[in-house]
């Protein structure tokens, strides 16, 4: 008993951070910083596991539905009833589908659908992790990347967002690197947390020898 009081209590704390920008012992992907320019961190990662969800909807509905979703799975609605730690970031970008040629090229699916991803804590693989419950949730492997990160604070609304990819892009430009893909959103802060405290990235792949 006194555990789940005390599991409850922490909790409650960890949440009340979140509402002031404070991620109290949120584990991230590790990346290594491999170049910096005009405001802009190159940024290398390693693999990760990732559980994610699509949804039909606007972006912001999409992004909050997603959270939800996804928020059940870490939670306990899962096949060993399990509670995962939350990580950070939350991802969200447009649904893509692979043209199977050489190169491999990307483009925007018709489906118009978002798909949003919490990272799993780097202790679990696909095998060692519980099966969702909701079968629109999918866990799957993210390869290794090397991706151009831009941070901001502040709203996440959609043309706040749009802006900051702009941003992000004229400075790939600016410094002759060619983008793989679209920018897509990273959120560290869960939504209701005070708006001009929220950590946000816009990112999009790189070259790996930028």
């Amino acid at each position: 008993m006194l555990d789940k009081i005390a599991s409850a209590l922490t909790q409650v704390a960890e949440a009340g951070g979140s509402i002031i920008g404070i991620r109290s012992g949120t584990e991230e992907p590790h990346f290594s910083v491999e170049r910096e320019l005009d405001g802009v961190e190159i940024r290398r990662y390693g693999p990760r596991i990732a559980a994610e969800t699509a949804v039909s909807a606007e972006e912001v509905s999409a992004r909050n539905e997603g959270f939800r979703r996804l928020a059940r799975y870490i939670f306990g609605a899962n096949s060993a009833k399990a509670q995962i730690a939350m990580t950070a970031p939350v991802t969200q970008q447009q649904s893509q589908k692979i043209a199977m040629t050489a190169p491999v090229a990307t483009q925007l699916s018709p489906s118009g659908e978002w798909v949003v991803r919490f990272f799993m804590p780097s202790k679990y693989t696909l095998d060692t992790l519980p099966t969702p419950n909701d079968d629109r949730v999918d866990l799957v492997p993210v390869p290794g990347e090397t991706v151009a990160v831009l941070r901001f604070n502040g709203p996440i609304s959609p043309d706040a967002v749009a802006a900051r990819a702009r941003q992000l892009l004229d400075t790939l430009r600016r410094n002759d690197i060619e983008p793989a893909g679209e920018p897509l959103s990273w959120f560290y802060d869960p939504p209701w947390t005070v708006p001009f405290l929220r950590r946000n990235e816009v990112v999009v792949g790189v070259p790996g020898d930028t």
